[in-house]
């Protein structure tokens, strides 16, 4: 058992090795930090390798997700600050938060700034309530501290590849289960989180007996990042590194001159 959690360790630590970044993220990190609200969803490219590994997989630039959760004063539960703080005890009144799953870390609390340079999308659940959003962080925050199922990413890896090129028999009956786990990963957790309060990400629609048209929740364990991009039902806000809200913006972006 030993040896076993000591090479799963290695491999975990050469997964999360930052590679050298190419050109200059697509992101102004101040105008995402003032724009970002209590419930958001921030979906991060990311430069590791197994990030690399999770946009291969999902056919998508973005390989991690993380919920905001504002600053401690703007969480109006006492217990849910005190719970924060036993996490990462250095915390000031205004960092700015997030919850996620990190590979070889579990659930955490980080700070934001942690992603400046990265290249970050905003995802916006239309009309979630004030309310709504406390409780979608409290349960967040509540499962501080739960271990990364690296089994889960291992899964859906199966679940993704194409069964024309792997024997059937290599499928996993994980995602056929929804019952709770001492385990979880980074959109995994978002999507439980918004279910709570009945928020759809990409609910199953579809019709009742009735012939009424219902939604139905998803496994939550079938989510990746990329599903709140693609989601209806958030509000994609991008944050470009060049300022183009005036128009004509294509006329003035210093292209590079060409010889012809």
């Amino acid at each position: 058992m030993w040896l076993y959690r000591k090479f799963t360790q290695k491999i975990i630590n050469w997964l999360m090795q930052e590679r050298s970044r190419e050109g200059i993220p697509l992101c102004d990190f101040e105008a995402l930090r003032h724009e970002v609200r209590l419930g958001d969803v921030l979906l991060i490219e990311g430069n590791t390798r197994v990030s690399g590994v999770i946009k291969h997989l999902t056919m998508s630039p973005w390989s991690h997700s993380a919920l905001y959760i504002g600053r401690l004063y703007d969480l109006e539960s006492a217990s849910l600050r005190r719970l924060i703080k036993n996490h990462i005890p250095e915390l000031t009144e205004t960092n700015q938060l997030v919850i996620e799953g990190v590979l070889g870390r579990g659930i955490v609390v980080s700070k934001l700034n942690s992603y400046d340079g990265q290249h970050i999308r905003i995802c916006r659940p239309k009309g979630l309530s004030h309310h709504d959003a406390q409780l979608v962080i409290s349960h967040a925050v509540h499962a501080l501290g739960k271990k990364y199922d690296v089994r889960h990413v291992f899964d859906l890896a199966r679940l993704l590849l194409p069964w024309t090129l792997f024997p059937r028999h290599w499928g996993s009956s994980l995602f056929k289960s929804k019952k709770e786990t001492k385990k979880e990963i980074c959109s995994s957790l978002i999507a439980e989180a918004f279910e709570k309060v009945s928020f759809p990400i990409l609910p199953e629609i579809k019709n009742n007996a009735e012939d009424q048209v219902v939604f139905s929740h998803r496994n939550v364990r079938l989510y990746v990042p990329a599903d709140f991009d693609y989601s209806p039902f958030f509000e994609i806000i991008k944050y470009p590194m060049l300022n183009i809200s005036h128009a004509p913006a294509y006329r003035s972006l210093p292209w590079e001159v060409r010889s012809e």
